[in-house]
């Protein structure tokens, strides 16, 4: 199994004071707003990053 992912700070008030939650699961607690919340992969784009979001960026 790979590594957990950590985060930085929290999504809802950017606190720095995180830790993991009693919990499990993945799930992290913020001591700034007291809220509990969980970083998920979602999966990959079907397009790279290189790609345009706009066709009209593209030369003729």
């Amino acid at each position: 199994m790979s590594e957990r992912a950590a985060p930085f700070y929290c999504p809802y008030c950017g606190e720095e004071d995180l830790r993991p939650s009693e919990q499990g699961r993945g799930a992290w607690e913020c001591a700034g707003c007291n809220r509990a919340f969980q970083l998920t992969f979602l999966g990959l784009l079907a397009r790279g990053l290189g790609a345009s979001h706009d066709e009209g960026d593209q030369p003729a």
